[in-house]
């Protein structure tokens, strides 16, 4: 199925677009951005030349994702969240060749508003609630909220919060069964679907 593209968006000559990707009103896609298939970019959208989203990635409206962003399979970008470029911007001063790279791992979440400083990886299926400020590294499975966000639990694929656990511990989604090892300051999928 070829991409569905609504007619006011732009789509610079060059951009390259999966099949079964919806575009919805006032995208702008530039010229250099490769998006996967099966992805789906909200009204109000901006994707940059310097720009890569995988596979079935859903943007929400008002996102706009800058040069130096990498956006892997399955994730999830809430209603008007934020991402940077450039670390000390000056309205005064170009810092184009300075922009800080921003990785998303596969299956994160990033919630409603919240906004994500460049520079930072965020780890696959890590869930960063609405508002919150991540300004450093987060490890995978990690939930952040606040701000600046701090770890306030795990979550699994299924994206349901892990009960509590003790640190070099196991712990079982009661959703869908996965289990996870806590340990190091770090969560590990063991099994599970």
């Amino acid at each position: 199925m070829p991409a569905m593209i609504h007619p006011s968006a732009i789509v610079d000559e060059g951009a390259i677009i999966g099949e079964g990707t919806h575009v919805w009103h006032w995208v702008h896609v530039c010229a250099g951005a490769r998006i996967g298939e099966k992805c789906s970019l909200g009204q109000n959208v901006f994707v940059g030349n310097d720009v890569v989203i995988g596979n079935n990635v859903k943007i929400q409206n008002n996102v706009s994702v800058y040069d130096a962003v990498r956006l892997e399979d399955n994730v999830f970008c809430g209603p008007s969240m934020v991402f940077t470029n450039v670390f000390n911007p000056r309205s005064e001063i170009a810092r184009k060749s300075e922009y800080r790279p921003t990785m998303v791992r596969q299956g994160a979440t990033l919630g409603a508003n919240c906004t994500i400083v460049c520079g930072t990886t965020i780890g696959e299926y890590a869930f960063v609630g609405a508002g919150a400020v991540v300004s450093r590294d987060v490890p995978a499975f990690a939930l952040m909220t606040g701000v600046p966000a701090r770890r306030a639990g795990w979550m699994c694929r299924c994206g349901v919060k892990l009960p509590k656990a003790a640190e070099n511990s196991e712990v079982c989604c009661p959703a869908c069964g996965s289990r996870y090892a806590l340990k190091s300051g770090r969560c590990e999928l063991l099994s599970g679907k």
